[in-house]
């Protein structure tokens, strides 16, 4: 009886990791973690997760997860005066919650997203399930996702 029930705590707790650990990987549908999108840049700060790399200078400002730094010249969040949070680009281990990630095949990228469309700039482009106010953006080399990110519809920081 005592065995079976630390079994069962066992299990719990080793799922609830699991959990966790996907939650947090996970990009979308409404940012990463407590980063959110639309956020303003002090509400961002105040999560303790982001870092900022670049100023604004009167337009958007760059900042990073402090997970996953991005290399000297780039960012990973850009954080605009008029939206505020705008977007944030997938870190190699993120996922998107249908578990697409970089290094997913087209195939995978396709059947997760069957109603996904490329755009002007050769990204496949679809707004974000559960979130209609956001999109996700993925560049695809040799059939394979290498980047992807989440950004407002109406974000103002890129084209």
């Amino acid at each position: 009886m005592i065995g079976t029930a630390l079994l069962a705590a066992a299990l719990l707790v080793s799922g609830a990791t699991a959990a966790n650990a996907q939650a947090k990987t996970t990009l979308g549908p409404y940012g990463y973690g407590a980063v959110k999108l639309g956020m303003t840049a002090k509400q961002a700060k105040a999560t303790g997760g982001v870092v900022q790399k670049m100023p604004g200078g009167g337009g958007c400002s760059g900042w990073d997860l402090k997970k996953f730094p991005t290399p000297k010249d780039s960012v990973g969040i850009y954080v605009s005066p008029n939206v505020g949070l705008a977007a944030i680009f997938a870190a190699k281990d993120m996922k998107t919650p249908q578990g697409i990630r970089i290094g997913s095949t087209a195939k995978q990228l396709k059947a997760a997203y069957p109603h996904i469309k490329k755009n002007a700039h050769d990204y496949y482009v679809i707004t974000v399930p559960g979130n209609k106010k956001a999109y996700y953006s993925f560049a695809v080399t040799q059939g394979k996702v290498t980047e992807y990110g989440i950004a407002l519809h109406k974000q103002d920081c890129f084209n």
